[in-house]
């Protein structure tokens, strides 16, 4: 059941929004050669608390950080640890916090020194998938209208677009109803009414849309086909005349 948020709800997620924002512009800056991930997310949770926030992810499913970083050809849910940043890598970093019982969530892939041409134009195209979808966001047009946008802007780089992974909706919980998907045709699904809080992800993969979960930690998934990928990530708010990002950095 999709709900609809109140002004004042909208106004916890908008405070939540912003702490997200802040700390990963922080957390972007000392993305650095010699960085290990587990730094990253002790950083990220002191800063979210001290915020006067609590980290959305930590303890969600029994997941036991505050943030994810995911490497190169890990797409999503990565875990820090002792993975030491290599110059010419990309890394996601997917980050939720609540401000007084309301979420918001942001991902972002980043660049470790120099990235390649091809680590550039994947970051590229994902990012503007998520901003062709975030156009799409507006009253009186039905959710697929985003995914339609997303896919069709990834596949216009020659990227894939992953099926099993979707954004989502998000409020009181961090993962609501409706599922926003990154694929599909244009005008199915619910039409998009101001009040509705959704957080859109792409999820792009230079090669085969095939993903897989890692075995040894159940957590981290991972391309097929151990080529390169990429998660950006904004939460949003339907509007009367469109919509608010409420993570911009």
């Amino acid at each position: 059941m999709i709900t609809l948020k109140s002004a004042k709800e909208i106004d916890k997620i908008r405070k939540a929004g912003k702490i997200v924002s802040e700390v990963l512009d922080v957390l972007k800056r000392r993305i650095d050669p010699g960085v290990r991930t587990i730094e990253l997310d002790v950083l990220a949770e002191r800063l979210i608390k001290a915020a006067g926030a609590r980290p959305s992810f930590k303890g969600f499913d029994g997941y036991q950080y505050s943030i994810c970083t995911s490497v190169n050809h890990q797409l999503a849910h990565g875990i820090p640890g002792s993975y030491v940043l290599q110059d010419g890598d990309l890394i996601s970093i997917d980050i939720g916090a609540a401000y007084d019982g309301y979420h918001a969530d942001s991902a972002w892939t980043f660049p470790v020194g120099k990235a390649s041409p091809a680590g550039r134009r994947l970051m590229k195209a994902t990012e503007d998938a998520l901003y062709q979808g975030i156009a799409r966001a507006k009253p009186g047009a039905h959710l697929s209208d985003i995914s339609h946008a997303v896919q069709t802007c990834s596949e216009s780089y020659g990227f894939s677009v992953v099926h099993e992974l979707t954004g989502h909706g998000i409020g009181r919980s961090l993962h609501e109803d409706p599922e926003v998907p990154n694929f599909g045709e244009a005008g199915h699904g619910p039409l998009l009414v101001p009040g509705m809080v959704l957080a859109i992800e792409p999820l792009v993969n230079e090669g085969s849309r095939s993903i897989w979960i890692v075995e040894d930690d159940d957590w981290t998934i991972e391309t097929e086909d151990g080529k390169l990928c990429a998660h950006d990530e904004h939460t949003l708010v339907i509007t009367e005349n469109g919509n608010e990002i409420l993570t911009k950095q």
